[in-house]
């Protein structure tokens, strides 16, 4: 049994408190608005959940004291609009060790944070809470079902697995099924995102469009959020997971949608505040606006139907003629390789597939190829049958690694492509996609050199043989440059 805080007493955070209860854990809930309170001690009831029964053994509170003290999980349930000032709040009542469980989804306007950083850094600011951790409790979940224990699914996002597997064993029940993620970027950018794809999934309902333009919104919306989230470094499995595609299809397409029934009204020519106004619930598809389009601003991103949603919404912008100029738009390919790139892959998987074969991958940028770059191919290839080479790419060492190469990468794939040790190249664009790529590839054997010795070790945990290679020690690319530079 486990002393839980429940910071909001919303339709989420009374309907979580409610599992957490039956789950056998004693449980407190506070709410900023003190009538509130009062509310629920005397109907023990919601008026948006009327037909949810909260548990006798819930405890409501006005003490935020009470709600922080001595707990051994706090649940975040506000607004993403008062993360920040309800984290500033409770940081004299928690020990320096805490647990909190943010449910809000949202990006901070002017910081760009996600809510997880938003909350951390504004608890550490006292410099006495530097080891509290914060998991992101998100995944394709709406309070209407929850409250009547409806199968239901949910990810619990950590980059401290043990935290997140703490927070998956307490929620757990027979009805809520919940995933670890150590992806907690991912997993909170698509809580964020998928609010405004939804609202255009809205106004597209509103405007009379069929279920063609909603698959294609959700689609689509989701290849914006998928780019953007790569291009910060996110996981490309999060946003195939339960958090991303998963939270996406429910917020768009869902009655219980507040994002969805926002763009509804939209679409049938009701003014943003007086959908709002009807609504009469936080819509956070409309407060991520702001940080989407500065985010896709800093990482050079296209985001159409995000810009179009925010045409709509703060412009002013005519929603059937919006959706005219999204259909206008350039011709495109959906696919990100060209057609010679795909064949020349799957022709070597096809001419190099066998039970027997043993797969090798190794990472580097390979500028200035040399004669150490070679010592390390041939050594990695002797490890196995076929080797995959990852160079990064020229958006990856420039944004990431902070440096410029002389060659491009598709000069730099190309000398690698020559090199008879050498099976398959493709690019490298984050440092988190080295999980992905062991698995995709079916990789048995990971190689680097032995100046990245212990950090790439978590990859046996994947089932992959991690070596560290010795580097040849008289040569390197760094070194070439200073030479020529002489």
């Amino acid at each position: 049994m486990f002393s839980i805080g429940v910071i909001g007493a919303g339709t989420w955070g009374l309907a979580l408190a409610r599992v957490l209860s039956l789950n056998g854990n004693n449980v407190t809930v506070w709410s900023a608005i003190p009538s509130e309170i009062d509310e629920l001690v005397e109907t023990r009831r919601n008026n948006r959940l009327p037909d949810m029964v909260i548990p006798d053994n819930i405890v409501f509170t006005k003490s935020i004291e009470e709600v922080c003290k001595k707990r051994d999980i706090i649940l975040f349930a506000v607004p993403s609009v008062f993360v920040r000032e309800t984290a500033a709040k409770i940081r004299e009542f928690i020990p320096k060790n805490q647990i909190i469980v943010d449910v809000a989804k949202g990006i901070e306007k002017k910081t760009h944070y996600m809510l997880s950083e938003v909350i951390t850094t504004e608890i550490k600011k006292d410099g006495k809470h530097d080891n509290i951790e914060v998991v992101a409790l998100s995944g394709p979940t709406h309070a209407e079902e929850v409250a009547l224990d409806l199968p239901t699914t949910i990810v619990s996002a950590c980059e401290n697995e043990t935290v997140a597997k703490f927070v998956q064993d307490i929620f757990m029940s027979e009805n809520l099924r919940v995933y670890t993620n150590n992806d907690i970027k991912g997993v909170e950018l698509c809580g964020a995102l998928k609010n405004i794809v939804a609202l255009a999934a809205g106004i597209s309902q509103g405007l009379g469009y069929g279920d063609n333009a909603k698959a294609a919104l959700i689609t689509r919306g989701m290849s914006e959020i998928k780019r953007l989230g790569l291009a910060m470094g996110c996981l490309e499995s999060t946003f195939e997971g339960l958090a991303g595609v998963g939270d996406l299809i429910v917020t768009a397409t869902s009655e219980h949608s507040r994002n969805n029934k926002a763009g509804q009204l939209i679409g049938q020519g009701y003014s943003v505040q007086e959908a709002l106004d009807k609504v009469q619930m936080v819509v956070e598809g409309v407060n991520a606006l702001p940080a989407a389009l500065e985010l896709s601003e800093t990482y050079q991103i296209e985001l159409p139907i995000i810009f179009a949603v925010n045409d709509i919404i703060n412009k002013g912008c005519n929603p059937a003629q919006v959706v005219k100029e999204l259909m206008n738009r350039d011709k495109k390919s959906e696919c990100e390789k060209s057609i010679l790139d795909i064949t020349f892959e799957n022709t070597i998987l096809k001419n190099k597939r066998g039970n027997e074969m043993k797969r090798v991958i190794t990472y580097g940028t390979f500028d200035l190829l040399h004669y150490g770059h070679i010592n390390l191919l041939k050594r990695a290839k002797a490890l196995g049958d076929y080797l995959v080479v990852v160079i990064s790419s020229d958006e990856f060492n420039w944004n990431e690694k902070q440096k410029k190469c002389y060659f491009s990468y598709e000069q730099r794939k190309a000398l690698v492509e020559a090199v008879r040790y050498v099976d398959l190249v493709i690019p490298e664009t984050s440092w988190e996609q080295k999980k992905s790529d062991v698995h995709e590839y079916h990789i048995d054997t990971f190689v680097m050199g032995d100046d990245w010795k212990g950090k790439f070790d978590f990859l046996e945990e994947e089932g992959v043989e991690v070596v560290y290679l010795p580097r040849t020690p008289e040569i390197s690319t760094t070194q070439i440059k200073k030479d020529l530079n002489k």
